[in-house]
């Protein structure tokens, strides 16, 4: 009985010690990483983006791992080439509010759209990169009149086995349990995560290499449990919403850039393949001896492609002008 309620009470101490070392970094990594650009309110929530230039809305999401930051330079150059453009922090990431409700890639394209007009961003070209994909096909669906055209970036769109982690891989269950993954956040993560983020980040940049700025920025914002825990939801989310999205595809007639890295290790190749037997309008841009990370290793080829797809619209409407004119 002494030996049980011994062994009790270190458990206990240790828990103890762990959530202080916890929240002492978190709020650490916090007051490394400020918010850079604006908040917009979307009812109770407040989202966070970052804007520059004029023109035609273009609007950037990033994938599962950071925030509004892996567009940066992206934004930079597209507001240079004429373009109004906005790099949202998802919901739960970044300096973004989460709901309580769940954050299904539907419920953050309502968020999205509902961001956007209180911007006055009518029209918008999506930019979406990885995980964003799900968010993109959504809007189109939900939206298709308010659409202007989507640059898929290495982005997944199809569950099943094209996303074996989108049915519950052990960890995202473990975060996403009520109790069970709030005890591990606030104790066992976070020392965790120093050592397992940098490799995280590493292999997912691979075969490029990974800044070492992306990096720390990478544990100051992913290390946080809250935006952790986000991304373990968009997994878990991520396969049941695309599985009853993908029949519905074969009604977005909005043109599409699908671009992604040669070297890509996610197996993106095989969405663009499969959307693009789906929808006669999807453009494929391959970037030789590139990886997944494309926003970050190569902004300018993301842009390029933002230009394709408003040539491609541009020639398509002229097509059909003369076509009406003819009849």
């Amino acid at each position: 009985m002494r030996i049980a309620l011994g062994v009790a009470a270190w458990v206990l101490i240790a828990a103890g010690l762990l959530t202080l070392y916890s929240h002492w970094r978190v709020r650490q990594w916090e007051n490394a990483s400020r918010p850079a650009g604006k908040m917009v309110q979307v009812g109770d929530l407040s989202l966070h983006y970052i804007e520059e230039g004029q023109g035609q809305p273009v609007v950037f999401l990033h994938g599962g791992i950071l925030s509004s930051i892996d567009f940066a330079q992206a934004v930079d150059i597209a507001a240079r080439r004429g373009y109004r453009a906005i790099a949202f922090d998802r919901p739960g990431y970044g300096h973004s509010q989460r709901p309580a409700a769940p954050a299904t890639p539907i419920v953050q394209a309502r968020l999205l759209r509902q961001a956007l007009e209180v911007l006055g961003a009518e029209r918008p070209i999506i930019v979406a990169h990885s995980y964003s994909g799900s968010l993109a096909m959504a809007y189109a669906l939900e939206y298709p009149r308010e659409l202007a055209g989507l640059v898929l970036v290495s982005a997944a769109v199809y569950g099943g086995s094209m996303y074996p982690a989108g049915y519950g891989d052990p960890l995202s269950r473990l975060v996403a349990a009520p109790i069970a993954g709030d005890l591990f956040l606030n104790t066992l993560f976070v020392p965790l995560a120093t050592v397992a983020i940098p490799k995280m980040v590493e292999q997912t940049f691979a075969p490029d290499p990974a800044p070492r700025e992306y990096v720390e920025r990478a544990l100051a914002l992913w290390g946080r449990p809250g935006q952790f825990r986000a991304n373990r939801e968009d997994i878990l989310y991520f396969s049941p919403t695309m599985d009853a999205l993908k029949d519905r595809f074969p009604q977005i007639e909005t043109p599409i850039v699908f671009i992604y890295g040669e070297r890509d290790p996610f197996g993106v190749d095989q969405h663009a393949r499969k959307l693009s037997r789906t929808l006669s309008q999807v453009k494929t841009i391959v970037v030789p001896g590139a990886g997944h990370m494309l926003p970050v290793v190569h902004p300018q080829a993301v842009v390029d492609a933002i230009d394709e797809l408003k040539n491609a619209d541009a020639n398509h409407d002229e097509r059909s002008c003369t076509s009406c004119n003819e009849s």
